[in-house]
């Protein structure tokens, strides 16, 4: 594209001068002040070519995203083992009660000592506790509760405990929404629903197997099944150990060895 530019030299003499007297009169204005004179305009015409950059065409390279089939299949996933059996309004105070929130998950030894204190906060009316005195590890590898289970406070230490005493998955008839989130995001327990009260219907002992693939729970000491609902998009998040694992492990995000 061609354009004419016009530069404009401009140049002015200003010219003033004022009678030092302070008496406003007409003979003031019409003999004291003299009214500004500017010298003439100078226009000179600028021919000059204009041409815009030519345009370079603009690349973006994506990182490559993997995603390996042991990451993302849970199709075939199960638990096998037995279930502890909870009611209704499981909080966090009770999974893990606040005076062990000092216990940092990253250490490896504090995360084993968080989970040999998984559900400590149950009432006493629990004849049976969840791990056993001096032992760190469950022998429960599945909890079965009611509504509303890890509702209280947002604590991650909650997923992460059970996680550590050997708990691998929850199957409850509702979540606070905070421990479903928590549970995914630490990628420590599977949290699953399920579609009726199971538990009432299991007690603690016995021996279940979950079959993600299936949704389905089977209670092999009663020869009940159950049908749960899908853990849908969460699953491989979970099983590649959360979120930032799932993310490195997909390309999302860079791996911590690059």
């Amino acid at each position: 594209m061609a354009a004419s530019l016009t530069r404009i030299s401009y140049s002015s003499a200003f010219t003033f001068s004022a009678s030092k007297t302070a008496v406003f009169s007409s003979s003031l204005f019409a003999s004291s002040i003299k009214v500004p004179t500017f010298s003439s305009l100078t226009v000179k015409p600028l021919c000059s070519t204009f041409a815009p950059h030519a345009a370079h065409a603009i690349s973006f390279t994506t990182h490559a995203t993997s995603t390996p089939a042991s990451v993302l299949d849970t199709s075939t996933k199960t638990f096998h083992g037995l279930c502890y059996v909870v009611g209704d309004n499981i909080d966090t105070d009770q999974i893990i009660p606040a005076e062990y929130l000092t216990l940092v998950p990253s250490n490896p030894a504090e995360y084993e000592k968080l989970g040999s204190y998984a559900l400590i906060g149950l009432p006493s009316s629990y004849a049976t506790r969840f791990i056993e005195p001096n032992e760190t590890k469950t022998k429960y590898s599945i909890v079965i509760g009611g509504a509303n289970f890890g509702c209280g406070s947002s604590r991650e230490h909650a997923p992460v405990a059970l996680g550590a005493a050997g708990a691998k998955a929850v199957v409850a008839e509702s979540y606070a929404r905070i421990f479903f989130r928590n549970s995914v995001a630490t990628g420590e327990v599977y949290p699953l629903e399920s579609e009726a009260r199971i538990c009432e219907e299991c007690k603690t002992g016995d021996v279940v197997t979950i079959e993600l693939g299936e949704s389905r729970l089977i209670n092999h000491s009663t020869g009940k099944e159950y049908k749960l609902k899908s853990i849908g998009d969460a699953g491989p998040v979970i099983e590649a150990g959360g979120i930032f694992a799932y993310a490195r492990k997909t390309g999302m995000i860079p791996s911590q060895s690059n």
